[in-house]
């Protein structure tokens, strides 16, 4: 009879609750609008999050968390012990991307500041990041006026360098685990622009991929432009390397796998009538396989070395391939949760908000966490970010949608936030539910 009755509590308690949390974070939402146009006229670049950890900081601080600051660069750690039971932490991105806005928001940022090699840059929060902090101050503010409805330990941090897939390592290696509770279940959220605002995606099992950064320093003989004969001209066998390189995914690999090769960066030359001694390639490669990311990165060098060869180079001038250090391993979703939390969103905001969707070629470094333990329980889920008329006039095709990192990326961040806040905080109040 007892197990009947408390069965019974739960079934009124649970709308009661997704309702107070709903009507809350709706209440909640001008200052959070106030909170996440600040952070967006405001961004900064990987490791200088001083303005937007502080704030961070401050919010947690009023709320009555435990607040400590500078772990592993600027890296915020908020808890909140509530008593006996499990320990959950929620994680944040704070960086900012060098890009210069061009979305015409009346907010938008102007902010300029030195990035890759000195180059002054234009600073955008072009991924979301601003309305995962903004969620994130919203789901601290739900649970700690919730905390009668839950027990255990509430640990929210905001990560830096998530741009650089660098802040996670960092964290954790300035005591993270070890300097204040191990949690046993991790969770964050990302927007998402293949989805219409509001609706949220999962992926259960590999959710995001391995990434490696790759830089070639292409080196030749320079000289005067009117006399070519006379050079080994660095800038025809960086083109041949680019081209060469689009060959190891389309007749290397198995179309069955997944891989990416991107050159992003082509630097070289500084006027038209000279032959410079040498160019610099940026590439981001993308893989799911241990077995698929070492055959790029030895498929790589060989191109590399291979065309330098053939153009006449010497030993001594071969291109030198580097890793620069932006590297990470595949996000990984814990099944057991992953299925458990895709019930809890479903119930609360219906099938048709809540979707699984496929593997990402993008990367992170939330799966760090779960990778120094794989005891732990991981996921990160996806808020659409795509304003539905914008949605609907593209119908649904996202080739005709900015995407995450354009300088035009604007979220509809009212449903972004609101969605990730009600979400974030029914995923806690269900790890962390009184037992």
């Amino acid at each position: 009879m007892r197990s009947l009755l408390l069965l019974g509590a739960a079934l009124v308690a649970t709308p009661a609750a997704a309702e107070t949390v709903h009507d809350a974070v709706a209440a909640d939402m001008p200052s959070l609008i106030a909170i996440y146009r600040e952070l967006h006229a405001n961004p900064e670049l990987s490791f200088e999050e001083v303005k937007s950890s502080a704030r961070l900081a401050a919010e947690a601080k009023k709320l009555g968390f435990e607040v400590t600051t500078n772990v592993g660069g600027h890296g915020v750690v908020a808890v909140m012990r509530n008593g006996p039971g499990p320990t959950l932490l929620i994680r944040t991105d704070m960086d900012a991307l060098p890009v210069a806005e061009q979305t015409g928001l009346p907010f938008a940022s102007k902010v300029k500041a030195l990035g890759a090699g000195g180059v002054e840059t234009g600073v955008m929060h072009a991924c979301g990041h601003d309305t995962h902090m903004t969620a994130w101050i919203e789901t601290a503010r739900r649970m700690a006026a919730m905390k009668s409805g839950w027990s255990g330990t509430l640990i929210m941090i905001g990560q830096p360098a998530e741009e650089r897939v660098a802040g996670a390592k960092k964290m954790l290696e300035d005591g993270l685990f070890t300097r204040f509770p191990k949690p046993d279940t991790v969770i964050a959220f990302h927007d998402l622009s293949s989805l219409p605002a509001g609706v949220i995606g999962y992926t259960d099992g590999p959710a995001l991929a391995n990434v490696d950064g790759i830089d070639i320093k292409v080196r030749g003989v320079g000289g005067h432009g009117a006399v070519p004969q006379l050079t080994r001209d660095p800038i025809v066998l960086a083109s041949r390397i680019v081209t060469s390189l689009q060959t190891l995914v389309s007749r290397e690999i198995n179309p069955f796998d997944t891989a990416v090769v991107t050159v992003g960066s082509f630097h070289a030359g500084s006027k038209r009538n000279i032959i410079s001694n040498e160019a610099n390639l940026q590439l981001t490669v993308r893989t799911y396989t241990p077995d698929v990311r070492a055959h790029l990165l030895e498929g790589i060098s060989r191109i590399a070395r291979g065309e330098a060869i053939a153009a006449g180079l010497p030993d001594d001038l071969m291109p030198i391939v580097t890793n620069d250090g932006e590297s990470a391993d595949a996000t990984f979703n814990t099944h057991d949760l992953t299925m458990r939390m895709a019930k809890v969103f479903t119930d609360r905001f219906g099938a048709d908000r809540v979707k699984a969707i496929q593997a990402s070629t993008a990367s992170e470094d939330f799966g760090v966490f779960y990778l120094t333990d794989k005891s732990i329980q991981s996921l990160i889920f996806w808020v659409g970010g795509v304003p539905q008329a914008k949605w609907d006039e593209a119908k649904g095709d996202v080739s005709k949608l900015p995407s995450l990192h354009s300088p035009f990326w604007a979220p509809d961040a009212e449903k972004v936030i609101a969605t990730a806040s009600e979400a974030m905080t029914a995923a806690a109040l269900d790890i962390l539910a009184k037992r």
